[in-house]
């Protein structure tokens, strides 16, 4: 069993409560304090002891008895503040993160970051819809994304971020965050229906276009003695901005031959990231997506609080990516490979430089739990959910344009029966009203399949020759308990931990090389949690709350190396340890709350792709990095009827110096990654929404996000992060009004990006995208 000993860390945090403690003690003097819940305008309690209480409908699944971070928002909130058209879009103004969506329904790249953890991290976070997982544990990076595709913004109940891994109920993905989104079930019969329609003009580099697209949703449901049911069908048919270009360096030009090269213009010069001069030769993965949902919940209720609920969710896409060639040969017409001659040098293209490309994906979720959920002496719940890619298809040409257009050679990768499983049983006691335990045993487990073969047709025909295929299992089995105690009226205390035993089975690689197998890991692990509140005054709380977590290393990362083709794997891969601390200061009262955050995260062993040390000629792949460490603060304002009535605010400021202090690979010089900064973390990022509720029948909102300069290299070698593959800082607007019409009508218009910003996360953002809803509420 491998226990955490090391003294520094112990320390550290020790150390960070051995000093909040004489503030806590000293304010514990003070005769103001009174234990009552504090109330917003409409009597719905906010906190008590310092502890969120989540307000309106159902309960989250977030354990919010810990005195720690805790951020929401509700559906009224997001029809008002948020054009949305995706789920992740409602985590668009909550504190710190960011989620690297860059089109509407983007749903292979749209990962979510939080305060010490970049866009290129997926694994260091949770996402749950009802409590069943949607986060892609197969991997780590850009293509294993959440499936936000299983919820859609109309289902949408509430959300809510539990910030660190400060609960003992989640495995050590949640170092960064856990999201929860609570989806609708009626307490009555109800139907919705909603059509929208989105444009955005694009003007970048030899692009200059439009591109729309629409989405419509129809929801029913009702409650009928025992019974509830509700269910929900989306389409979203959307088309984006293009994403990649086909670049070359300056300095790669050979000298002209004119027995082979084709003259052309249309080249547009510009800088890389590492300001190196370079042609752009035109734009690709330009995706042409639709995208079909359902979901059907049924629930039958045995009384006693004793809830049967089942879930059934089907996502299905179509993705077509186009590529556009900037070059054009003295006739006119389109130049796509061969040998090019731009301003006097040749250049060499190939069939990969704009290669189309077809996806097509059918996922398939379910959820079961039986459970009771009454607030009294004893709760539990029994749950089971199931995630499998039924198909999982992506085709490109190995031929070039224009031959690839009709057909030809090509490869297929195909994911068929991948996918994860997880079974839980918890239970809650509370022997008395100032006292709560919590106990659980969970299973999680995933399976990797990933063929590549050729293809005669890379448009419709079967794989034909094998090229490569990975394939590995990882399975996490927890115990955990977790006690909550009230031990006087200002004082809460939380202690609880988690026992992990992780295994890694039946990985195995082919390739041209032949097959490799590699031996099975079997490992133990514990994490321990603590938290502390206390309850200043009426309107003051201090929280601190410190935990560790082990993100174990996924299949792909173990099997596939770095995910992006590299043969090398890494069987040997060390999982994340992270020790993380926060200390919250929250003022509260009526509407209004101010808190503000310090936080602390120091993680061993980070998963990083990078050269291995040692090789010979230098291989990349994905290693461990000794340290890291992140300190940082977290400010937040929230209010309502500020100034005149109905004009609401949320606003939060963040800084995060995240630092790499050790290292034993580098980039491309041994020592060149210490002291620099964690890819894809910006020092700052800011982010407001204010809201002016005009009148029962008409709202309006502005928002605004900024996020500081940030690079994408381990080594920081990418100083300008305004180009294509470039991490730029960033500050952005929107604009959104709805009006209700009747009590059945709504319409809403909405500009995000309404400065009309240019900035980058490798890929380039959206640029100003019109919006328009209309909705109806039965």
């Amino acid at each position: 069993m491998k226990i955490p000993s090391s003294r520094f860390r112990l320390r550290s945090w020790q150390a960070t409560l051995a000093a909040a403690l004489p503030l806590l003690a000293h304010a514990q003097a003070d005769p103001q304090f009174a234990a009552a819940d504090t109330t917003d305008a409409s009597g719905r309690p906010l906190k008590k002891l310092g502890v969120v209480t989540i307000t309106g409908g159902r309960t989250t699944s977030l354990p919010s008895q810990i005195p720690t971070t805790i951020e929401g928002i509700t559906a009224e909130e997001i029809a008002q503040k948020v054009n949305a058209t995706d789920a992740e879009d409602a985590l668009k103004y909550l504190p710190s993160l960011l989620v690297r969506k860059r089109y509407i329904g983007d749903y292979n790249h749209a990962v979510l970051s939080s305060r010490a953890s970049g866009t290129g991290n997926s694994a260091r976070s949770m996402v749950y819809a009802d409590g069943i997982l949607l986060s892609n544990y197969l991997g780590n990076g850009a293509s294993f994304t959440p499936r936000w595709g299983l919820v859609t913004p109309e289902e949408i109940e509430r959300v809510d971020v539990l910030y660190g891994p400060f609960s003992a109920a989640y495995p050590g993905n949640s170092v960064g965050a856990v999201v929860d989104y609570v989806t609708r079930m009626p307490t009555r019969f109800e139907a919705h229906a909603k059509v929208g329609a989105f444009t955005q003009p694009f003007d970048l580099y030899g692009t200059h276009a439009t591109y729309r697209g629409w989405q419509g949703s129809l929801s029913i449901g009702d409650k009928a003695g025992d019974w509830s049911w509700w269910a929900n069908v989306n389409r979203l048919d959307s088309n984006g901005q293009p994403l990649t270009f086909a670049t070359r360096l300056v300095s790669a030009g050979k000298a002209p031959d004119p027995a082979i090269d084709t003259p052309v213009s249309g080249a547009v010069p510009g800088k890389d990231k590492s300001n190196q001069d370079w042609l752009l030769l035109g734009s690709g993965t330009q995706y042409h997506t639709v995208q079909d949902h359902a979901k059907l919940k049924l629930a039958y209720d045995f009384g006693d609080a004793v809830r049967l609920a089942y879930t059934l969710g089907l996502w299905d896409d179509r993705s077509a990516g186009q590529a556009q060639s900037y070059l054009r040969r003295p006739d006119g017409s389109a130049f796509y490979s061969g040998t090019a001659n731009i301003g006097g040098r040749d250049y060499t293209l190939g069939a990969s430089d704009f290669a189309p490309s077809r996806d097509s994906l059918s996922h398939v979720m379910h959820g079961l739990s039986l459970g009771r959920r009454s607030g009294g002496s004893v709760d539990w719940e029994l749950a089971a959910s199931s995630y499998t890619m039924n198909s999982d298809l992506a085709r490109t040409p190995t031929v070039a344009r224009p031959a690839a257009d009709a057909g030809g050679a090509g490869r297929i990768t195909d994911g068929h029966g991948t996918g994860w499983d997880t079974l839980s049983l918890k239970a809650i006691l509370r022997p008395s009203a100032e006292h709560q335990a919590d106990f659980g045993i969970q299973r999680e487990s995933y399976r990797w399949r990933q063929a590549i073969s050729n293809a005669a047709d890379w448009l419709g025909g079967a794989a034909t020759t094998p090229v490569s295929s990975f394939k590995g299992n990882t399975e996490l089995r927890s115990v955990y308990a977790q006690d909550a105690w009230t031990f006087s009226p200002r004082w809460k205390a939380v202690l609880g931990g988690r026992l992990e035993n992780w295994v890694a089975t039946g990985g195995a690689k082919t390739t041209a090389s032949g097959t490799a197998a590699f031996p099975d890991r079997n490992e133990d692990h514990v994490s321990p949690k603590a938290a502390l509140g206390f309850q200043l005054t009426d309107d003051w709380t201090l929280k601190l709350s410190t935990g560790r977590a082990v993100r174990m290393p996924t299949v792909a990362e173990l099997y596939q190396g770095n995910g992006n083709g590299d043969p090398v794997s890494n069987p040997d891969l060390k999982p994340e340890r992270s020790w993380t601390t926060e200390l919250s200061a929250e003022w509260s009262t009526g509407t209004r709350r101010l808190r503000a955050t310090l936080f602390h995260e120091d993680t061993r062993d980070a998963l990083y792709a990078q050269a291995i040390a040692g090789t010979s000629p230098v291989v990349n792949s994905t290693q461990n990095i000794d340290h890291l460490r992140t300190l940082g603060v977290e400010a937040v304002f929230d209010g309502q009827d500020l100034v005149i009535k109905g004009l609401d605010l949320l606003a939060s400021v963040t800084y995060a110096d995240s630092t790499i202090l050790a290292n034993s690979s580098y980039v491309s010089a041994p020592g060149d990654t210490i002291g620099k900064q964690q890819p894809r973390v910006p020092k700052w990022r800011a982010s407001l929404v204010s809201t002016w509720r005009v009148s029962e029948r008409w709202s309006t909102s502005f928002g605004a996000r900024y996020g500081g300069r940030q690079y994408g290299t381990l080594n920081n070698s990418d100083p300008n992060g305004f180009a294509y593959q470039g991490f730029s800082k960033f500050f952005t607007t929107d604009w959104r009004m709805t009006c209700k019409l009747d009590k059945s009508w709504t319409v809403a218009l909405g500009i995000d990006n309404l400065n009309n910003a240019q900035y980058w996360n490798f890929h380039p953002y959206p640029q100003r995208t019109y919006s328009a809803e209309l909705k109806y509420d039965l």
